[in-house]
């Protein structure tokens, strides 16, 4: 059997404002309203189902795979919107990309304080 992940729910502070953050940075169409969500759709049909939160949000971590291309494009927009930036997950090694794997790899914040990741090699090569 092949499974696969077809959507998650992200909870925000504010549904919209953190699904047209993730559209913009990412360089993704724009997210349709579908009942309480706001979806943003991922290149590989996954979804990220943005949900406002009935309270805290609880910070999580989402990695996306990028080409190399997208990761300069998504890399500039980083930089153009003044969004810090690391080389680790843990936040220490700031203004810094890292080539773990082979590759190129950067964690940034969205509003809610989610930690997010784009990499252009998977994990272990």
């Amino acid at each position: 059997m092949s499974v696969h992940l077809n959507h998650t729910i992200v909870q925000a502070r504010d549904r919209d404002e953190t699904a047209a953050f993730l559209v913009d940075v990412l360089g993704l169409e724009p997210a349709p309203v579908y009942g309480p969500f706001r979806v943003v759709t991922l290149g590989n049909d996954v979804s990220l189902d943005v949900v406002q939160a009935g309270g805290d949000v609880v910070a999580q971590h989402y990695a996306f795979l990028v080409s190399e291309e997208e990761f300069d494009q998504i890399w500039g927009r980083i930089k153009d919107r003044g969004l810090p930036y690391w080389a680790d997950p843990h936040h220490r090694q700031a203004g810094r990309i890292n080539t773990n794997d082979g590759g190129r790899g950067l964690y940034w914040s969205d509003p809610n304080g989610h930690n997010l990741e784009i990499i252009t090699v998977p994990y272990g090569g």
